[in-house]
């Protein structure tokens, strides 16, 4: 008896080993300890008894079983199967990217939680004032003192890192008291709320569709314009999954659409939900997993890593902001989690559902074929109005900082009358980079070609690239003379607008405002509550926040689409201008959106200012279709980096010449479009085919390439199938 075992290295292959003497054989999907050199790592079984491809001789023994049941079954593992093949991955890396770090480290859930509280004589020591002896102490024990039932160790070290050390003389002393208790999850909760929205017809007709639909699996999409109630119809279908006791899971594009997901599932539902994403605690995390593994948890919601969270009895699936590129995963383990959903849907025979005020083109595509089940939402719910979208012209107006009059006007006018505005501005820090006023010198990386970014606040010039960092300088570097920030980001905006209107409260949110943990939430708090009148903010607030007082949203830049090189430019820059502009106007009074650009007549703007997003999708999928781009075709990219240009460009020639000529185009090498990005020079060969079978074939003879020929060591390379940027 051998068994199989995936580890997390980059080799495209599984390893044998012998089983542990005197116990079971571990079965498939659970997880041991084995020695791989002279490291002992943790890996997932695969298969038991295969192939010989070793003599017995030759194998090493098991160290550890650590799992008695499997964390993976066979359904678990054929997806994981899918996606390393589909992905041309290393088994190994797929299986540990989809187990939480907890357990991908070999950890387990613990059952029983450490729980902290402050004693009676904790209580006088406090009274007695430890602030100029003990500051610390003393702070400790007024945070334990503030919870009348104490705190679970995780949450104690989260308000106050490194409490251990300072409590260690405490515990002596008997002034806090840590004991282990056992941890009660409770994944039932109230009853669900009975008082539910009365459902438009069309959101009826959504819903019975989906449920009338007797034959397993079926991909629907659900396209419905922003404010048009499609949370409403998940909600109704996953209450008949609860009512069946059936899993659902709901994966969304970024954390910071999780919360307010969480809170109205929980409330409407009456049971808690699974949360899954990178910001919470590992032991959060894995027991979440764990839960959704064993079927507790009724309700799984989770960023793009959620897919691979074992269910035990998984009845629907939902991926909400289908067309989000958040859910494809841009570095590593380069997977489209929305692609993988409906697989897992297909195999496991039941409905998979893909949300979306602007539906992905290739989702579109699959729809107007008959791929998949059409439903549309024409209306917004509530009886709410659409906002009314109107071009700004910069050409003809002063700028003040990026703002021209009307907007300004229009800024005050809102908040005069007592709403919220929302400034859309997808560029964080000051402005986009440094200006000598002499000689024109521009502030460039050192590292990759791109500008420096200034970020006034910090006093510093920043690479959003590579991520380098230097001293913002009074005078050019090469003339000495006076230097300026040149364009506009948020930091700047929201500058200049606290000096224009003072007297309303304003909230910047993006990623320089919102990296410490639950910064997020506050920030989304505040703007919910109303307690934030002006909002200025990148990406983060262009989706899914349901502000009812929000009625002017204002958009700076529309531009950054119309001359980029992507293919897929005039998609994103469509469903982020419709996304941001479906903030506007959810509540009782209609919304206005104001778009600031210098090519008012541009015609992917006119056509979908006039005549709507989906217009302009049908326009651009005839383009499309011309040109040879997918959805017509299926693509895949090789990039290559290193800090010796000729060598990236001989790896890639080395690896076309291994392709052969039939069904498919080789286009490259090609320069990235960042030539050089922290300190080396990327290219990347283009692969396109009529097919994704003929593109899949063509990919093994690429990948039996790379497998058997080694680069130089400075060179690094990755494949994307399916890329969805930097082309």
């Amino acid at each position: 008896m051998r068994i199989s075992v995936a580890l997390d290295v980059p080799l495209r292959q599984l390893f044998d080993y012998l089983p542990k003497p005197g116990e079971p054989v571990p079965k498939p999907g659970s997880r041991v300890k084995v020695p791989f050199g002279r490291r002992t790592l943790c890996g997932v079984v695969w298969d038991t008894n295969p192939s010989p491809n070793l003599a017995v001789s030759q194998l090493k023994t098991v160290r550890e079983n650590i799992d008695e049941a499997p964390l993976f079954h066979d359904r678990d593992r054929k997806l994981i199967d899918f996606a390393a093949r589909y992905y041309h991955q290393p088994i190994g890396e797929v299986v540990m990217a989809a187990l939480p770090p907890l357990l991908r480290q070999g950890g387990m859930v613990d059952p029983t939680i450490e729980r902290i509280t402050i004693t009676a004589i904790g209580l006088d020591k406090l009274a007695g004032d430890l602030t100029k002896r003990a500051p610390r102490q003393q702070a400790l024990l007024e945070v334990l003192a503030a919870e009348q039932q104490g705190l679970n160790a995780e949450a104690l070290q989260q308000r106050m890192p490194g409490w251990r050390q300072v409590g260690k003389p405490l515990i002596k002393q008997g002034a806090i008291h840590s004991e282990r208790i056992e941890k009660r999850e409770r994944w039932r909760l109230a009853a669900p709320r009975s008082d539910k929205p009365h459902l438009s017809d069309e959101q009826a007709k959504a819903v019975e569709a989906i449920e009338s639909f007797d034959d397993g699996f079926r991909c629907w999409l659900l396209d419905g314009v922003t404010g048009s109630g499609k949370t409403e119809v998940f909600l109704r279908l996953i209450e008949r999954q609860i009512e069946r006791n059936q899993q659902t899971l709901l994966l969304v594009p970024e954390i910071g659409l999780t919360p307010q997901m969480v809170r109205r599932l929980e409330a409407r539902l009456g049971v808690r939900v699974a949360l899954l994403h990178s910001e919470l605690s590992d032991l959060d995390r894995a027991t979440a997993w764990v839960a959704a593994a064993t079927g507790e948890a009724l309700v799984v919601v989770g960023t793009r890593s959620s897919v691979f969270a074992p269910m035990a009895n998984t009845g629907l699936i939902i991926v909400d902001e289908e067309h989000d590129p958040s859910l494809k995963q841009h570095e590593g383990f380069r997977y489209h989690a929305r692609d993988l959903a409906i697989f897992r849907a297909a195999d496991a025979n039941i409905p998979v559902i893909l949300g979306s005020a602007t539906p992905s083109l290739e989702t579109l595509a699959n729809a107007q074929d008959g791929k998949y089940g059409h439903l549309r939402l024409t209306q917004r719910a509530a009886g709410a109005r659409p906002p009314k979208v109107t071009v700004v012209d910069t050409n003809r107006f002063n700028l003040q900082d990026g703002l021209s009059q009307p907007v300004i006007t229009a800024i005050q006018s809102h908040l005069d009358d007592g709403h919220q505005v929302l400034i859309y501005l997808n560029r964080r820090g000051y402005a986009p980079t440094l200006i000598c006023t002499d000689c024109g010198t521009i502030a460039r990386c050192q590292h990759c070609d791109a500008n420096m970014t200034v970020h006034a606040s910090r006093g510093q010039l920043q690479c959003h690239h590579c991520g380098a960092r230097r001293a913002l300088p009074t005078a050019c570097e090469t003339c000495h003379e006076p230097v300026r920030p040149l364009g506009e980001g948020t930091e700047r905006v929201e500058q200049t607008l606290a000096n224009l209107i003072p007297e309303y409260p304003l909230a910047r949110i993006d990623s320089d405002t919102t990296s410490a943990r639950g910064a997020m939430d506050k920030a989304l708090a505040a703007a919910k509550s109303g307690e934030s009148k002006l909002l200025i903010g990148t990406q983060m607030l262009a989706k899914g926040h349901h502000l009812p007082d929000l009625t002017l949203v204002v958009i700076l830049n529309a531009d950054q689409g119309f001359f980029a090189s992507d293919f897929r430019a005039s998609e994103r820059l469509a469903q982020t201008i419709v996304q941001v502009s479906g903030r506007a106007g959810r509540g009782q009074r209609a919304g206005e959106v104001l778009i600031q650009t210098a090519y008012p007549e541009h015609r992917w703007l006119k056509t979908l200012v006039n005549e709507g997003y989906h217009a302009l999708a049908a326009t651009i999928l005839q383009e499309r279709q011309l040109a040879g781009w997918p959805p017509y075709t299926a693509i895949a990219v090789l990039h290559a980096a290193s800090k010796q240009e000729s060598a990236a460009i001989e790896f890639l020639n080395q690896a076309k010449a291994t392709l052969v000529p039939f069904g498919i185009h080789a286009l490259g090498p090609a320069p990235a479009s960042m030539l050089r990005r922290q300190g080396r020079y990327r290219y990347q060969l283009l692969l396109t085919a009529d097919s994704r079978q003929s593109l899949q074939s063509q990919l093994l003879r690429l990948t039996d390439f790379l497998a058997t020929h080694k680069p130089p060591h400075h060179l690094r390379w990755s494949l994307d199938v399916d890329p969805q940027s930097e082309l």
